[in-house]
């Protein structure tokens, strides 16, 4: 059996194929409008080149950037009511206060403000006001909106609230995907609401990706069942995807890290994973994406949902070059996978910064003949403004003053210079594809985290080993085998404003796949 790694991202579709820890093959295809066309190519491809059978494939992990990449480039965003439950308190930050101003514009700006949630000890703040939601039901369906997001004031304590308001929301109007913040995001008003409501206006892109990539694999006669890669680097079910796309908001760069990592060895180092169209950033610590402990800002957004510390700048091989030498623009608009048809040295007629690549030496692809009427002081201007770009990052992301190094993967990392200050640039063995190996080698997770009454007899460790039980349950529903199964986060924190001994319980688990721990076991 063999495991199939596919990442797509806005300009291309990446796909390895892994023999326990060997990599086979490795190519990069063009993304595509339809996706599908894209990833197909891609499968066949790998597959061709590797020699596999592919009635072998044991599974495909595909990671996408796509969500991430419509926030950013602000495309592909559908208009959402936003519902916040917590009247009086809040009325002056309304929803979206804090959201840049073209993004806020682009979901439609349709913030409401009603009468409910609750306190920091459970206690009812204001009762829901039943009628003003019918009321904004009225207007979602005079509006034509297709998605709601719905906000209650401490829902994370009781979110008794919130289904009350989808029920009634689906009443009114039947067909509305309603998100509710209890499922996305943790405590914190405004980001857990912004998270929310960023998922909603992303829901039919998610349906569209997902179906894309099931019609892929049919077109390819590969026959096993495709997992997608979220935040932690782990493993979800198409469905899961197309309720939560935000889940997989830092697939992309998590992915391309844990393949950094496994491709060098290195433990601890900086991972630059410079795609077409962004330059993801972030830390590795013990080997694993360093974990963010406050809001992540999502392009200008603040959210809250557990992932990496990991940041993203409109800077790619695809980014878009504009200015003078004197006020030279990179970014953050691209052309994304139309690189080939419309980058100069591919004989189209935008200036990308893979012109400016090429124009100085740092690539070989294309024809270098077609950038000779380029100004040269605006060709040395943007190469040095991307180079600051590139140290701004790399600085933002160390934690300390010592010397780490810098691992450079994805295609457009020939963006990058060999040295960034005091920090050596390192390129491994199929760079440009460590984003697919992070999805080959991704895992199964079961995650569960709510609130135990430590009474009648339920102690601490009874309560942590029922949540364990419980994670391992889920992870073995979605295809672990029980014997690779550890636990990788365990957290309990006393809520002493709430009655009954209350504590809250997170566990977080991981596994092998089924067919991938018997490939192991083969190959030892």
């Amino acid at each position: 059996m063999y495991r199939v790694g596919i990442d797509v991202g806005g300009t291309n579709t990446d796909a390895v194929v892994l023999k326990g820890n060997e990599v086979l093959a490795g190519i990069k295809a063009s993304t595509t409008e339809d996706v599908t066309s894209g990833v197909f190519e891609a499968l066949e491809q790998v597959i061709a080149t590797s020699g596999i059978d592919r009635a072998r494939i044991g599974a495909v992990m595909i990671g996408t950037t796509h969500f991430t990449n419509a926030v950013i480039e602000r495309r592909h965003l559908d208009p959402v009511a936003a519902i916040r439950l917590g009247l009086p308190s809040g009325a002056g930050l309304p929803p979206m206060v804090d959201w840049p101003e073209d993004i806020r514009e682009m979901v439609g700006n349709h913030g409401y403000q009603v009468k409910g949630g609750y306190e920091f000890d459970g206690r009812v703040l204001s009762p829901l006001d039943e009628d003003e939601i019918r009321r904004i039901a009225g207007e979602i369906r005079a509006k034509g909106i297709r998605a709601a997001s719905v906000t209650g004031v401490f829902s994370g304590v009781n979110d008794t609230m919130e289904l009350r308001t989808r029920d009634i929301l689906l009443e009114e109007c039947p067909g509305l995907s309603v998100v509710l913040s209890r499922d996305i995001g943790r405590h914190g008003l405004l980001a857990r609401e912004s998270a929310a409501i960023m998922n909603a206006s992303l829901l039919r892109l998610a349906d569209k990706t997902v179906q894309a990539f099931g019609h892929a694999l049919e077109q390819a006669g590969v026959k096993a069942p495709f997992f997608i890669t979220q935040n932690d680097g782990t493993l979800m079910a198409a469905d899961t995807v197309r309720a939560f796309p935000v889940l997989t908001f830092a697939s992309g760069p998590t992915n391309s890290m844990r393949g950094a990592a496994f491709l060098t060895g290195l433990k601890e180092a900086i991972v630059v994973d410079v795609g077409g169209t962004t330059s993801d950033v972030g830390a590795l610590s013990h080997g694993f994406p360093r974990q963010a402990s406050t809001s992540v800002d999502i392009g200008g957004v603040r959210t809250n949902f557990r992932m990496p510390d990991v940041f993203s700048i409109g800077l790619g091989g695809g980014s878009l070059v504009k200015g003078s030498p004197e006020s030279v623009v990179i970014g953050p608009q691209s052309v994304g996978y139309r690189v080939r048809q419309e980058a100069l040295v591919f004989g189209g007629q935008t200036l990308t910064a893979t012109d400016i690549a090429v124009a100085t030496g740092k690539a070989e692809i294309g024809d270098a003949a077609l950038l000779e009427s380029l100004d040269p002081k605006l060709v040395a201007a943007a190469a040095a403004r991307m180079t600051e770009m590139f140290e701004t990052c790399v600085e933002r992301a160390r934690i300390s003053a010592e010397p780490v190094p810098v691992i450079a993967v994805g295609g457009g990392s020939v963006l990058m210079p060999d040295q960034i200050g005091d920090l050596k640039v390192i390129r491994p063995e199929n760079f440009a594809v460590a984003n697919a190996v992070g999805a080959a080698i991704a895992q199964i997770s079961g995650e569960t985290d709510r609130i135990f009454s430590l009474t009648d007899g339920v102690t601490r460790d009874s309560a942590l080993a029922e949540a364990e039980a419980e994670a391992r349950a889920q992870a073995i529903a979605a295809g672990a085998v029980a014997e690779t199964i550890e636990v990788i986060e365990r957290e309990d924190m006393p809520l002493a404003y709430l009655p009954g001994n209350a504590t809250r319980i997170h566990v977080k688990v991981v596994g092998e796949m089924g067919a991938l721990a018997e490939m192991e076991v083969e190959n030892a």
